[in-house]
């Protein structure tokens, strides 16, 4: 099962991890969803909004547990931990503000807010061990961050060696090599890893769909491409166990399934 905004077929949109149920259009009629993601346990869905509201829904029944909100900016990212401690909203008025998560991902408090960076936050990702995340931004700066402290990571070495638990940012050494010979940071809309850390397929401004390697780290790496959709691609991900990659559409408005075999 998998999940979609009710803005995610726009550039920049939202594909997420395909743990839940569909989310009803009509708690974001006039808000509309802008990105998402799911609590570890599976049972509670984040939704981000274009005004800086965000939504928790409880993925069984479809009810709202709770509404925050963050800035008056659209939300672009919502990510919980790995374990599930911590929950990450990243907003377009360049801030990610940083909650403590308990019962589930059914209470959250306000632990601080990362401020560090000059444009707004586009990608995220965390540890394995939830110790820290990763942000990209609209400038293309990658900075690391510190969730307990929501203090700016500035030493390397204290991340040089981490392994982390998502790979959906566009920009960092993991995926260096999907940038093609004259792009621009625009061109990549989203990246997703395999399960297994095999793979990578990022979505692009062209309606193509790439399959690289995974650590992807040398320049132009060389993929398989595929074309399917007739506008941009706006997100990609792996099901579950990797035997598919869903990806969505920008003016063709669709979602196209594609076998990994």
């Amino acid at each position: 099962m998998f999940s979609l905004g009710a803005a995610c077929l726009r550039k920049g949109g939202w594909f997420p991890g395909c743990l839940g149920q569909c989310v009803p259009g009509g708690q974001l009629r006039e808000d509309p969803a802008r990105s998402a993601g799911f609590h570890p346990s599976g049972s509670v869905l984040a939704v981000g909004t274009v005004t800086g509201r965000w939504l928790l829904l409880d993925t069984e029944t479809h009810d709202l547990v709770a509404i925050h909100t963050d800035g008056n900016e659209q939300i672009s990212v919502v990510s919980f931990s790995p374990d599930g401690a911590y929950l990450a909203v990243g907003s377009h008025d360049n801030l990610v503000y940083v909650y403590t998560v308990d019962q589930g991902g059914r209470k959250v408090s306000r632990l601080g807010k990362c401020s560090g960076h000059s444009s707004f936050i586009t990608h995220l990702d965390w540890a394995h061990d939830s110790s820290c995340f990763v942000t990209n931004s609209g400038d293309y700066e990658i900075l690391y961050w510190d969730p307990a402290t929501c203090k700016q990571i500035t030493s390397t070495d204290a991340v040089r060696n981490m392994e982390w638990a998502t790979a959906t940012c566009v920009l960092g050494f993991g995926v260096f090599g999907i940038w093609s010979e004259g792009a621009d940071g625009t061109d990549i809309n989203a990246v997703a890893r395999s399960h297994d850390g095999k793979l990578l397929v990022s979505a692009d401004d062209f309606g193509k769909v790439h399959l690289f390697s995974y650590p992807c780290c040398q320049p132009r790496a060389s993929s398989h491409k595929y074309g399917g959709h007739s506008s941009h691609v706006t997100n990609v991900a792996f099901l579950w166990d990797d035997s598919v990659v869903l990806t969505t559409g920008g003016k063709d408005t669709s979602v196209l399934q594609w076998r990994v075999v």
